[in-house]
């Protein structure tokens, strides 16, 4: 039986991906100490691997696909197709972004202010593709962690990732400049993407997970509605295609089923009552496929 070998990745992303997953109709379970959780499906291995490094075992082919961060793609150079964009991450739903931070009195203001200065980060390889970009010769060394206290007297400056910059500004760093904007991707090596099986594999999974995505923050909402009233409602509901309209057994009267966002619910619900609806179900979704 043909199987995908699929690469989940190990750490900040683990239990977010996890329960992507779960939404989307899998059932994965991770046993402690264990790097090879169980999946509900057969023609599915999974293996936990650092997202850092799943674009290289990618690429080399001893994982079929896996999930990991655009910027490890980058940081890695992997040569790898992408089978979808999964805009998620271990809290937020927006692209996070690695950035050039320095302290906030401290004369550098461009790239070419590092040379001669000494920058510590994880990603070496990224940092040293943007330092010969501008042509700039500076000392990069690798960052075990804590990155942020670093500066001033253990590195000149620092190449890390933030969402909101928070975290920078608390240690008293400016953003001098941005150098990859990131977001998690499903990849595949090029051998398993022109496999047929494997490949109808792939684009299900990405499909279901980008239907995830795409219901969150996402309400379905069903209504009934006299005749006289039909236009008026329908005027008030910003539908995400149209609404579904039928007709129940009294002819004058009619059923709307719509998908809305859900912050939107406490301003249209009244507006809908008002108009004369009734009968008003909100109701949450779990997938929506575009």
């Amino acid at each position: 039986m043909s199987v995908l070998r699929l690469a989940l990745p190990k750490g900040s992303l683990e239990a977010t991906t996890v329960e992507m997953f779960r939404r989307a109709g899998y059932k994965i379970d991770i046993h402690s100490r264990s790097y090879y959780p169980e999946i509900d499906d057969p023609e599915i291995e999974c293996m936990l691997i650092r997202a850092q490094e799943i674009a290289r075992y990618v690429e080399l082919g001893i994982m079929d696909a896996g999930l990991t961060g655009y910027d490890w793609i980058v940081e890695n150079s992997a040569d790898v197709v992408e089978i979808a964009e999964l805009v998620y991450g271990k809290v937020g739903r927006k692209p996070l972004r690695w950035v050039l931070a320095v302290p906030i009195d401290s004369p550098i203001h461009c790239a070419k202010d590092l040379a001669g200065k000494r920058i510590a980060t994880e990603a070496m390889g990224m940092t040293k593709r943007y330092l010969e970009k501008h042509g700039v010769e500076a000392e990069v060394e690798f960052s075990w962690g804590a990155t942020e206290v670093k500066p001033p007297y253990l590195a000149d400056a620092i190449v890390e990732i933030t969402e909101t910059g928070s975290s920078l500004k608390a240690n008293n760093l400016r953003i001098v400049d941005t150098l990859c904007e990131t977001t998690t991707r499903f990849i595949a090596n090029k051998a398993a993407a022109a496999d047929p099986f494997k490949r109808q594999k792939m684009d299900g999974i990405a499909l279901l997970l980008q239907a995830v995505l795409a219901a969150e923050n996402k309400v379905g909402l069903m209504l009934n509605v006299h005749q006289k009233n039909l236009d008026e409602v329908l005027n008030i509901l910003p539908a995400l295609q149209q609404p579904t309209v039928s007709h129940l057994s009294n002819p004058e009267w009619f059923s709307l089923t719509t998908v809305l966002d859900s912050h939107a619910m406490r301003d249209i619900i009244p507006a809908l009552k008002a108009a004369g609806a009734i009968g008003l179900v909100e109701y949450t979704l779990n997938k929506v496929v575009m």
